[in-house]
């Protein structure tokens, strides 16, 4: 069928790709440029006063002044623009506030201006054109288009509205997208999740759904309503549906679930959003990692995980960066966040253009032994242990047992399979390997027996779920973590019953 929409997405895609090769050309240039306009612009806040800014002229002089902070630490300054001042961290008054669930302090309010929310809305949109501009596949701007996000009901306080990102974003849904776009206004404002993924459903089933998006657990429930109401896979229910949109976890566990709920293969193109930038999408179907956004008013340093702890960490930039490391991300906004650790770990899989892959949370490891694990590397274990198997996974979650009834303590993984399992002690064993293969600290405390092989703990279908509405983050932005450094997630499945 002829799409004028189809039509004018090729050359408007070609000339987008054209822009951004510019700055791809320019790394180091493009950051350098990006940090001076950061400082200039800021000079003259609260903030930039208190770090005199006036006298940076270079990231050394940055370093001296301006500290590593996380949301607790920055949040004084955060608190004086929530109570409605301006010129604080930026200058004059952000447009929104997203709202996310605090660690220790409750919400984080983190702020979204009127230089930054461009980038946001930027960066998705280009993520799809680079996709269009390197397939030629355009046919799906035609179709609907889902979005699966927060509520964009949004409060107000003290003259700026907050809510959570998506929500903020879907009042930027370009005019052009408005008749594609689904949900329904009514139904994307309901705020109890199952809810809402019900009434999804009832929606979307009669329409010639095309691209579908949204963080993979939660898509998951979406389609498994689907195949439950319909008794077909998806891709049957949907047979334009060819293109997968999602950001916030590794798609990797999940891929060979979903191609199942789907019945095929379809194309995805990964994002690396957060309230606090969006940060990288994937810019090429063949190669591993997500294009770095380096002009989008983010000044990017980088921490070598294992130091990050230590006083004083080298901090790097662009320049300083290898392949295949393991870096917490440090980024300076025009939002007005500085030095600020957003808490992700990334590595770069390419230099030429920049590419990283989210590897896991500095907060969210294992090193309950000095064994250093993360999320990369459990990620990646799981999938070399399933290879070749019918094992199907629906969500895991890995912690310590350090105090185990008899034996030496072992490493938990708590693990929902989709299909009927009987034995797991095969998996476990292919998983421990494969983690030994890619740890050398594991390796070590494994052989030298300070820590028995892992052991997998089977959970109750839908037990994640309940896990996660018992604590109120069901659905949403919401995600669970791949690991834990203590018990807390451990003894609430075991208190909650939901193992198998």
């Amino acid at each position: 069928m002829f799409s004028l929409k189809a039509l004018l997405a090729k050359p408007f895609a070609k000339y987008i790709v054209k822009k951004a090769q510019k700055w791809i050309d320019n790394p180091i240039d493009t950051q350098k440029q990006v940090f001076e306009e950061l400082i200039s612009d800021a000079a003259s806040t609260a903030f930039g006063t208190d770090h005199d800014f006036l006298s940076i002229k270079n990231h050394a002089d940055f370093v001296k002044r301006v500290p590593i902070r996380d949301y607790e630490e920055l949040k004084p300054y955060v608190d004086r623009m929530v109570a409605g001042e301006s010129d604080v961290l930026w200058k004059g008054k952000p447009l929104y506030f997203a709202k996310t669930s605090g660690t220790t302090s409750g919400a984080k309010y983190i702020p979204l201006t009127k230089e930054s929310m461009p980038t946001h809305i930027a960066a998705a949109r280009n993520a799809i054109l680079t996709y269009i501009h390197e397939t030629g596949n355009a046919d799906f701007v035609s179709g609907k288009m889902i979005f699966l996000q927060g509520s964009p009901v949004l409060e107000e306080q003290n003259g700026i509205q907050l809510g959570r990102l998506s929500g903020i974003v879907a009042h930027f849904v370009p005019q052009y997208l408005q008749k594609n776009r689904m949900p329904s206004w009514e139904t994307n404002c309901i705020d109890d999740w199952e809810t809402k993924v019900e009434a999804i459903v009832e929606e979307t089933l009669p329409e010639n759904m095309t691209v579908i998006s949204g963080i993979p657990s939660w898509v998951q429930m979406y389609f498994e309503r689907i195949q439950e109401k319909t008794g077909q896979n998806v891709g049957d229910v949907f047979k334009n549906f060819n293109l997968f949109i999602f950001g916030g976890v590794n798609y990797e566990p999940y891929r060979a679930k979903f191609e199942t709920l789907i019945g095929r293969k379809v194309d995805s193109i990964e994002l690396y959003p957060a309230s606090e930038g969006f940060f990288a999408y994937q810019d090429k179907q063949s190669e591993k990692g997500m294009l770095l956004l380096l002009n989008s008013g983010i000044f990017y340093e980088f921490v070598v995980a294992e130091t990050f702890f230590n006083e004083n960490p080298i901090r790097l930039t662009l320049k300083d960066v290898e392949i295949g490391v393991n870096y917490v991300m440090i980024i300076s906004t025009n939002a007005g966040l500085w030095a600020y650790n957003v808490g992700d770990t990334v590595m770069f899989t390419s230099t030429k253009p920049y590419r990283v892959i989210v590897s896991g949370r500095i907060t969210h490891f294992i090193s309950a032994f000095g064994e250093h694990v993360i999320g990369k590397e459990v990620e990646h274990s799981l999938q070399e242990a399933i290879k070749e198997t019918d094992f199907q996974i629906s969500e895991f979650t890995v912690a310590p047992q350090i105090n185990p009834e008899s034996g030496l303590p072992f490493h938990e993984w708590f693990i929902e399979f989709e299909n009927q399992i009987e034995d797991v002690s095969q998996l476990a064993a292919k998983i421990d390997a494969a983690l030994q293969n890619q740890n050398s600290y594991y390796f070590d405390l494994i052989k030298g027996k300070v820590l028995q092989p892992l052991k997998i703990t089977m959970v109750a279908k839908n037990g994640f779920q309940d896990y996660m509405k018992s604590i109120g983050k069901l659905g949403g932005q919401n995600k669970l973590p791949r690991l834990s450094n203590d018990r807390k997630i451990a003894d609430k499945i075991y208190d909650l019953n939901l193992i198998k």
